[in-house]
């Protein structure tokens, strides 16, 4: 019996003393955890801007020695300051990072930076095990393209951005600013640097356009096969925008066109130029009708009952407009720089009356300068008779804007009766 009650109470004793032990290991691991998981916060949420991160980057390190991101905290820290000393320990402390985590590609790269500003010989292969590690990421061959350069590498150089265009339009962007700058803006030496793709060619088109290159847009451009082009509809109305508000008005108009914006217009024409469609609204055109904001005194209408020739003209109805400028009704068209055109129209008027009667203006839409004028509309009332305008489109001018005006008579002149167009023809 004696036997059997020590037995119970050795059992005892050993049960209450596992479960002290584990009660302990459970507390130390838990401490650890903890102490982890302080370390990791206080590196994560801090900055190495802040007056106090110095202090914050050693509690990190004190809390969590073998977290790699309080290590790299710290080495970030140390790296601020620019110093030998402090650079060589922010090498050593990137070391560290690495040994404690040395299958992310982030720390490999922190290192590389780290090995560059120490002027260490393995900082080469430190980028490159970044992208052994991560040998699909855009950012590493940017960081490793980036360090070619800075090297004097340029063919290793742009080999990397060549791989960084293909796969990321974000670093697309900053690789063809980077080669446009370092070729001196030279688009051929860009084009030797870019992947051979159609996304490639489809963004550089518009990286040109922005810039003012416009025949180089359209080049590239026309790499593209048209299911190619079609897959980018938004980007070709970006360059249709982009090309007329810089005034390149030929190769805005071909964006135009394919873009559907102005899909019947052409060069060295009037579209709608018998009015038989009706006026599209301002924003939705660069090469139609524009009708500018209208005055309580003057409008702008299409009308189906008085006509020249077709099914409608346009009716222009003055209800004591006095304002010395008029320029509501205008269009731009794509032309030949010094050649010499012939704008011709119609026009039939019903009780117009004015010292400064209407008229039509010829302008170089390249610099908004004044070409020619007709002559002023009939007074009173007419029938249809035809108005030829002699355009001389001067050097350096590709576009150019056919508008109503009308004569001066000074700021407070009014306009009364109404006025029809029809029939509007540019030829050589």
């Amino acid at each position: 019996m004696s036997n059997d009650l020590i037995q119970i109470r050795s059992n005892s004793i050993v049960a209450k003393s596992m479960i002290v032990v584990s009660v302990v290991v459970a507390i130390v691991f838990a401490f650890s955890a903890i102490r982890m998981q302080i370390g990791n916060m206080l590196a994560d949420l801090s900055s190495v801007n802040q007056p106090e991160s110095e202090e914050m980057a050693e509690a990190a390190v004190n809390f969590s020695p073998h977290d790699p991101i309080a290590s790299w905290f710290k080495a970030t820290v140390e790296k601020s300051v620019f110093s030998p000393t402090r650079l060589e320990n922010s090498k050593l402390l990137f070391e560290q990072t690495v040994r404690l985590a040395p299958y992310d590609y982030r720390w490999w790269l922190e290192l590389a930076r780290a090995y560059e500003q120490v002027e260490s010989p393995n900082a080469e292969a430190a980028f490159l095990q970044a992208k052994v590690l991560a040998p699909s990421s855009v950012y590493v061959q940017w960081q490793i393209g980036n360090f070619y350069l800075r090297q004097g590498r340029t063919d290793d150089a742009f080999a990397a951005f060549r791989s960084a265009t293909m796969n990321n339009f974000v670093y697309r962007e900053q690789v063809f600013s980077l080669a446009w700058d370092y070729f001196e803006k030279d688009p051929a030496r860009l084009e030797t640097v870019i992947a051979d793709d159609p996304s490639v060619y489809a963004f550089l088109a518009k990286f040109y356009a922005a810039r003012g290159y416009a025949a180089d847009s359209v080049r590239i451009w026309n790499k593209l096969s048209d299911s190619q082009r079609n897959e980018y509809p938004e980007l070709r109305k970006v360059m249709a925008q982009g090309l007329f508000e810089r005034r390149f008005f030929p190769q805005a108009l071909s964006f135009a066109v394919e873009a559907g914006i102005d899909p019947t217009a052409k060069p060295e024409a009037f579209t709608n130029g018998g009015f038989e469609n009706e006026l599209v609204p301002f924003e939705s055109t660069y090469f139609d009708w524009r009708l500018a904001k209208t005055d309580g005194k003057f409008d702008i209408s299409s009308d189906r009952s008085v006509k020249r020739s077709g099914s409608r003209s346009i009716r222009l109805n003055f209800r004591g407009f006095a304002k010395a400028e008029l320029y509501n009704l205008f269009q731009t068209i794509a032309v030949e720089p010094s050649t010499n055109y012939k704008v011709s129209f119609w026009v039939r008027t019903e009780g117009l009356r004015s010292g400064g009667n209407p008229l039509v203006e010829a302008v170089c839409a390249n610099d908004d300068k004044l070409i020619t004028t007709s002559k002023p509309f009939p007074a009173g009332t007419n029938d249809w008779s035809q108005m030829v305008i002699d355009v001389a489109v001067p050097q350096g001018c590709n576009g150019l804007t056919v508008r109503t005006s009308r004569s001066f008579c000074g700021e407070n002149c009014p306009i009364v009766g109404i006025a029809w167009y029809d029939d509007f023809e540019l030829t050589k």
